[in-house]
Protein backbone atom coordinates (compact mmCIF):
# COMPACT_ATOMS: atom_id res chain seq x y z
CA UNK A 1 0.00 0.00 0.00
CA UNK A 2 1.05 3.57 -0.75
CA UNK A 3 -0.44 6.05 1.70
CA UNK A 4 -0.53 7.12 5.33
CA UNK A 5 -1.36 5.77 8.77
CA UNK A 6 -2.30 7.82 11.83
CA UNK A 7 -1.01 6.15 14.99
CA UNK A 8 -1.60 7.09 18.62
CA UNK A 9 1.84 6.34 20.04
CA UNK A 10 1.94 5.17 23.67
CA UNK A 11 4.52 6.32 26.18
CA UNK A 12 7.68 4.22 26.37
CA UNK A 13 8.20 3.52 22.67
CA UNK A 14 10.58 5.30 20.33
CA UNK A 15 9.36 6.39 16.92
CA UNK A 16 11.58 3.64 15.49
CA UNK A 17 9.80 1.10 17.71
CA UNK A 18 6.45 2.14 16.28
CA UNK A 19 7.70 1.78 12.70
CA UNK A 20 9.21 -1.65 13.45
CA UNK A 21 6.06 -2.97 15.12
CA UNK A 22 3.81 -1.86 12.29
CA UNK A 23 6.13 -3.20 9.60
CA UNK A 24 5.91 -6.56 11.32
CA UNK A 25 2.17 -6.41 11.99
CA UNK A 26 1.09 -5.20 8.55
CA UNK A 27 3.77 -6.89 6.45
CA UNK A 28 4.87 -3.63 4.84
CA UNK A 29 8.59 -3.21 4.12
CA UNK A 30 8.69 0.52 3.50
CA UNK A 31 7.36 2.70 6.34
CA UNK A 32 8.73 6.04 7.47
CA UNK A 33 7.60 8.55 10.08
CA UNK A 34 7.14 12.28 9.56
CA UNK A 35 8.95 13.46 12.70
CA UNK A 36 10.17 11.83 15.87
CA UNK A 37 8.14 11.82 19.06
CA UNK A 38 10.15 11.39 22.27
CA UNK A 39 9.89 7.95 23.93
CA UNK A 40 8.35 9.45 27.08
CA UNK A 41 5.73 11.30 24.95
CA UNK A 42 2.48 9.97 23.54
CA UNK A 43 0.13 11.05 20.80
CA UNK A 44 -0.19 11.48 17.06
CA UNK A 45 2.39 9.98 14.74
CA UNK A 46 1.85 10.11 10.99
CA UNK A 47 3.49 7.27 9.08
CA UNK A 48 4.16 7.17 5.35
CA UNK A 49 3.79 3.85 3.55
CA UNK A 50 5.46 2.75 0.32
CA UNK A 51 5.84 5.54 -2.24
CA UNK A 52 4.35 8.00 0.25
CA UNK A 53 7.66 8.03 2.13
CA UNK A 54 8.67 10.68 -0.42
CA UNK A 55 5.98 12.93 1.04
CA UNK A 56 7.11 13.11 4.68
CA UNK A 57 8.01 16.79 4.25
CA UNK A 58 4.35 17.64 3.72
CA UNK A 59 3.77 16.92 7.41
CA UNK A 60 7.08 17.89 9.00
CA UNK A 61 6.55 21.51 7.93
CA UNK A 62 3.16 21.80 9.65
CA UNK A 63 2.39 23.42 13.00
CA UNK A 64 1.90 21.08 15.93
CA UNK A 65 -0.23 21.20 19.10
CA UNK A 66 0.83 19.57 22.36
CA UNK A 67 -0.55 19.19 25.84
CA UNK A 68 1.49 18.20 28.86
CA UNK A 69 2.75 19.04 32.33
CA UNK A 70 5.73 21.14 33.40
CA UNK A 71 7.27 20.63 36.84
CA UNK A 72 9.45 23.37 38.36
CA UNK A 73 12.43 23.32 40.69
CA UNK A 74 14.83 20.79 39.19
CA UNK A 75 16.88 20.88 36.01
CA UNK A 76 17.29 17.54 34.21
CA UNK A 77 19.96 16.82 31.61
CA UNK A 78 17.31 15.55 29.19
CA UNK A 79 14.98 18.53 29.87
CA UNK A 80 12.36 16.00 31.01
CA UNK A 81 11.91 13.96 34.17
CA UNK A 82 13.36 10.79 32.65
CA UNK A 83 16.87 12.26 32.94
CA UNK A 84 19.28 13.04 35.75
CA UNK A 85 18.77 16.02 38.04
CA UNK A 86 21.74 18.36 37.65
CA UNK A 87 20.62 21.44 39.59
CA UNK A 88 17.84 22.92 41.71
CA UNK A 89 16.43 26.40 42.25
CA UNK A 90 13.60 27.37 44.61
CA UNK A 91 10.15 27.93 43.13
CA UNK A 92 9.03 31.35 44.33
CA UNK A 93 6.85 32.79 41.56
CA UNK A 94 3.10 33.35 41.70
CA UNK A 95 0.47 31.86 39.43
CA UNK A 96 -0.06 35.30 37.88
CA UNK A 97 3.65 35.54 37.08
CA UNK A 98 3.49 32.09 35.50
CA UNK A 99 0.65 33.12 33.20
CA UNK A 100 2.45 36.31 32.23
CA UNK A 101 5.68 34.41 31.52
CA UNK A 102 3.86 31.91 29.31
CA UNK A 103 2.22 34.77 27.41
CA UNK A 104 5.62 36.40 26.87
CA UNK A 105 6.68 33.52 24.60
CA UNK A 106 3.97 34.22 22.02
CA UNK A 107 5.52 35.12 18.69
CA UNK A 108 9.00 34.16 17.53
CA UNK A 109 12.06 33.53 19.68
CA UNK A 110 15.47 31.94 19.29
CA UNK A 111 15.41 28.51 20.86
CA UNK A 112 18.39 26.30 21.67
CA UNK A 113 17.56 22.61 21.17
CA UNK A 114 18.26 20.16 24.00
CA UNK A 115 21.38 18.01 23.98
CA UNK A 116 19.12 14.96 23.96
CA UNK A 117 17.80 15.49 20.43
CA UNK A 118 18.36 13.98 16.99
CA UNK A 119 19.97 17.12 15.55
CA UNK A 120 23.43 16.42 14.16
CA UNK A 121 26.61 18.23 15.17
CA UNK A 122 29.70 17.45 13.09
CA UNK A 123 28.02 14.32 11.77
CA UNK A 124 26.93 12.94 15.16
CA UNK A 125 23.46 13.08 16.69
CA UNK A 126 23.37 15.25 19.78
CA UNK A 127 21.88 12.52 21.97
CA UNK A 128 24.82 10.24 21.11
CA UNK A 129 27.22 12.98 22.19
CA UNK A 130 25.17 13.61 25.35
CA UNK A 131 25.29 9.94 26.32
CA UNK A 132 29.08 10.22 26.30
CA UNK A 133 28.78 12.82 29.04
CA UNK A 134 29.69 15.71 26.75
CA UNK A 135 27.74 18.92 26.20
CA UNK A 136 28.44 20.98 23.09
CA UNK A 137 27.25 24.37 21.89
CA UNK A 138 24.06 24.22 19.87
CA UNK A 139 22.94 26.80 17.35
CA UNK A 140 19.74 28.60 18.30
CA UNK A 141 17.00 28.61 15.71
CA UNK A 142 13.96 30.79 15.31
CA UNK A 143 10.67 29.13 16.23
CA UNK A 144 7.18 30.51 16.60
CA UNK A 145 4.90 29.97 19.60
CA UNK A 146 1.28 30.56 18.59
CA UNK A 147 -0.36 29.45 21.82
CA UNK A 148 1.12 28.68 25.24
CA UNK A 149 -1.13 28.73 28.24
CA UNK A 150 -1.98 26.90 31.43
CA UNK A 151 -4.95 24.54 31.31
CA UNK A 152 -5.08 23.88 35.04
CA UNK A 153 -4.25 25.37 38.41
CA UNK A 154 -0.59 25.82 39.34
CA UNK A 155 -0.02 23.57 42.34
CA UNK A 156 2.68 21.29 43.77
CA UNK A 157 5.17 23.15 41.54
CA UNK A 158 3.39 21.78 38.45
CA UNK A 159 1.18 23.18 35.71
CA UNK A 160 -0.71 21.55 32.85
CA UNK A 161 -0.45 23.39 29.54
CA UNK A 162 -1.36 23.50 25.87
CA UNK A 163 1.06 24.77 23.22
CA UNK A 164 0.68 25.40 19.50
CA UNK A 165 4.07 25.76 17.84
CA UNK A 166 5.85 25.95 14.50
CA UNK A 167 7.97 23.18 13.02
CA UNK A 168 11.29 22.59 14.74
CA UNK A 169 10.09 23.68 18.19
CA UNK A 170 11.23 21.56 21.13
CA UNK A 171 8.64 21.61 23.90
CA UNK A 172 11.31 20.39 26.33
CA UNK A 173 13.36 23.50 25.56
CA UNK A 174 10.24 25.65 25.89
CA UNK A 175 9.64 24.23 29.38
CA UNK A 176 13.24 24.94 30.42
CA UNK A 177 13.16 28.44 28.93
CA UNK A 178 9.88 29.19 30.73
CA UNK A 179 11.43 28.14 34.04
CA UNK A 180 14.44 30.37 33.43
CA UNK A 181 12.20 33.39 32.81
CA UNK A 182 10.65 32.63 36.19
CA UNK A 183 14.15 32.49 37.73
CA UNK A 184 13.96 28.79 38.53
CA UNK A 185 14.51 25.43 36.82
CA UNK A 186 11.95 23.19 35.17
CA UNK A 187 11.32 20.23 32.92
CA UNK A 188 8.59 18.34 31.13
CA UNK A 189 6.78 15.78 33.26
CA UNK A 190 4.53 14.59 30.43
CA UNK A 191 3.87 15.37 26.76
CA UNK A 192 1.11 14.45 24.34
CA UNK A 193 0.97 15.45 20.67
CA UNK A 194 -2.60 16.43 19.89
CA UNK A 195 -2.35 17.46 16.26
CA UNK A 196 -0.13 17.97 13.23
CA UNK A 197 -1.60 20.63 10.96
CA UNK A 198 -5.26 19.70 10.50
CA UNK A 199 -4.68 16.06 11.46
CA UNK A 200 -5.83 15.20 14.99
CA UNK A 201 -5.00 12.38 17.37
CA UNK A 202 -8.72 11.53 17.40
CA UNK A 203 -8.18 10.23 13.85
CA UNK A 204 -5.45 7.87 15.05
CA UNK A 205 -5.56 4.34 16.41
CA UNK A 206 -3.33 2.43 18.80
CA UNK A 207 -0.71 0.04 17.43
CA UNK A 208 -2.80 -2.92 18.62
CA UNK A 209 -6.02 -1.65 17.04
CA UNK A 210 -4.69 -0.39 13.73
CA UNK A 211 -5.37 -2.46 10.63
CA UNK A 212 -4.20 -2.37 7.04
CA UNK A 213 -7.50 -0.87 5.89
CA UNK A 214 -7.05 2.10 8.24
CA UNK A 215 -4.49 3.51 5.82
CA UNK A 216 -5.31 6.66 3.87
CA UNK A 217 -4.62 6.08 0.18
CA UNK A 218 -2.80 8.59 -1.98
CA UNK A 219 -5.98 9.02 -4.02
CA UNK A 220 -7.89 10.06 -0.90
CA UNK A 221 -5.07 12.24 0.41
CA UNK A 222 -4.80 14.17 -2.86
CA UNK A 223 -8.53 14.37 -3.62
CA UNK A 224 -8.64 18.16 -3.14
CA UNK A 225 -5.28 18.92 -4.78
CA UNK A 226 -5.19 20.93 -8.02
CA UNK A 227 -5.08 18.73 -11.13
CA UNK A 228 -3.84 19.20 -14.67
CA UNK A 229 -4.71 16.80 -17.48
CA UNK A 230 -2.02 15.85 -20.00
CA UNK A 231 -2.16 13.85 -23.24
CA UNK A 232 -0.64 10.40 -23.66
CA UNK A 233 2.62 11.76 -25.07
CA UNK A 234 3.20 14.04 -22.06
CA UNK A 235 2.07 11.35 -19.61
CA UNK A 236 4.88 9.10 -20.83
CA UNK A 237 7.36 11.91 -20.26
CA UNK A 238 5.95 12.56 -16.79
CA UNK A 239 6.31 8.88 -15.94
CA UNK A 240 10.00 9.23 -16.82
CA UNK A 241 10.38 12.14 -14.41
CA UNK A 242 10.37 15.13 -16.75
CA UNK A 243 10.11 18.64 -15.30
CA UNK A 244 7.08 20.70 -16.40
CA UNK A 245 6.90 24.41 -17.20
CA UNK A 246 4.62 27.20 -18.33
CA UNK A 247 3.67 25.30 -21.46
CA UNK A 248 1.70 22.86 -19.30
CA UNK A 249 0.44 25.07 -16.45
CA UNK A 250 0.96 28.36 -14.65
CA UNK A 251 0.45 27.92 -10.92
CA UNK A 252 2.18 28.56 -7.61
CA UNK A 253 0.59 25.51 -5.98
CA UNK A 254 1.54 21.81 -5.98
CA UNK A 255 -0.57 19.77 -8.37
CA UNK A 256 -1.45 16.30 -9.59
CA UNK A 257 -0.96 15.25 -13.21
CA UNK A 258 -3.66 12.93 -14.55
CA UNK A 259 -4.20 11.34 -17.93
CA UNK A 260 -7.31 11.99 -20.01
CA UNK A 261 -9.15 9.21 -18.14
CA UNK A 262 -8.48 10.82 -14.75
CA UNK A 263 -5.83 8.34 -13.61
CA UNK A 264 -3.29 9.84 -11.20
CA UNK A 265 0.16 9.93 -12.81
CA UNK A 266 2.41 12.12 -10.62
CA UNK A 267 2.55 14.73 -7.87
CA UNK A 268 4.51 17.91 -8.69
CA UNK A 269 5.80 20.79 -6.58
CA UNK A 270 6.88 24.30 -7.57
CA UNK A 271 10.62 24.91 -8.00
CA UNK A 272 10.32 28.48 -9.25
CA UNK A 273 8.02 30.51 -11.48
CA UNK A 274 6.67 28.15 -14.17
CA UNK A 275 9.13 25.43 -13.19
CA UNK A 276 7.80 22.24 -11.58
CA UNK A 277 9.47 19.01 -10.53
CA UNK A 278 7.97 15.56 -9.89
CA UNK A 279 8.09 14.51 -6.23
CA UNK A 280 6.19 11.25 -6.60
CA UNK A 281 5.20 9.16 -9.61
CA UNK A 282 2.23 6.91 -8.91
Amino acid sequence: MDGFLFVNKPKGLTSHDVVYKLKKKLGIDKIGHTGTLDPFASGLMILCLGKATKLAHLFSNLDKVYTGTIVFGNHYDTYDVTGKITSFKPVEFTETALHEAMKSFLGTYNQVPPMYSAIKKQGRKLYDIARSGIEVDRDARTVEIKRFEATGVFQNHEVDFIASVSKGTYIRSLAVDLAHRLKTEGALKSLHRVSVGNYHVDQAKSIDAIQFEDGITLETFFQDTKRIILNDYMVKLVQNGVYLDGRQTDTNEPFIVTDTQGKLIAYYEVVSAQNYHPVLIF
